[in-house]
Formats: structure tokens, sequence, C-alpha cells
């Protein structure tokens, strides 16, 4: 009885590593803008973003922006690495949806329901940890073409 109970709390250990440490995003991420480039005319001046675990395997993200313009938005999404379509609160995007390619790469689409807003993209963490690259291509909320390459540091 003993050993069944201790081979199901370590299966139960490793499985909640797994599922928490795959994470190569989580943690708190900086933009840096010097080799950052976009077409986005307002454009970011700074980006903080937090990565957390979700109790249910999903994730967290948690955004500050400054634009050129002087707004500051914050924002923040709740998702899975599955596919489907989730909530977002106070972007220009509603819906985000996003499927981990490896360890370190994901893609992702965001949309606004009805509108004109959509971008797909991949973030790509470097193996070392320290790095993300996220690569951004579709239409802002004037239908017109941007293109991103954000380069983000570890914090």
């Amino acid at each position: 009885m003993r050993s069944t109970v201790a081979k199901l709390a370590i299966g139960l250990a490793i499985t909640a590593i797994g599922m928490f440490g795959a994470d190569s995003q989580v943690g708190t991420w900086k933009l840096n803008v010097a080799k950052s480039k976009t077409t986005n005319a307002n454009s970011l001046t700074s980006r903080t973003e937090v990565y957390e675990v979700t109790p249910d395997g999903g994730v967290k993200v948690s955004r500050t922006d400054q634009r050129k313009d002087g707004t500051s938005p914050k924002y923040s999404q709740v998702f899975k690495y599955d596919g489907k379509d989730y909530p977002v609160t106070g972007a220009q995007y509603d819906t985000i949806s996003a499927k981990r390619i490896d360890a370190n790469t994901t893609s992702y689409e965001v949309k606004k329901t009805g509108g004109k807003y959509r971008t797909a993209g991949r973030i790509a963490v470097s193996k070392d940890g320290k790095t993300k690259t996220q690569t951004v291509e579709g239409t802002d909320a004037d239908g017109k073409p941007i293109t991103s390459t954000l380069v983000y540091d570890k914090q």
C-alpha cells in the first residue's frame, strides 16, 4: 500500500513539473526597443510582459505598454496552448489562440471579432532563456498591413 501511494506521489510530482516547468516564457520580460522594429505608426516605446502559469495548466499574460502617442494601455489574457480562442481584456483585439510548436516556440493569432484587426505570429525563446523574439504579421484596426519583430530581455 505504501509503495503504491509513494508511486502515485512521485508520478504526480513529475507530472506537475512537466506541466508547470515546461513553459520557457514564464517570468517577466521587457521590450528591447533598440533591437525591435515595427511598421506600426503608433509603435511601442516600452512594454513589460509578465507570464504566469494558471492552476488549470494555462498561461496568464499581463502587459503594460507605453506608446508613441503617450497612451499606456494595460491588458491581460489567459489562454491554453490548444488552438482555441480565448477572450482578452483591454487590448485592441478581443481573442487569442495559441499552439506550442516546441519547448521554446509558440505560434499564435489575435483578432478583433467583427473588426479588421488580426495578426498572427511566432514567439521563440532563446536556448539560454534570456531573450524572447516575437515576429508578427497582420492588419491593424484600419486594415493597414503591419509587421513587427519585437525582442525582449528576461528580467
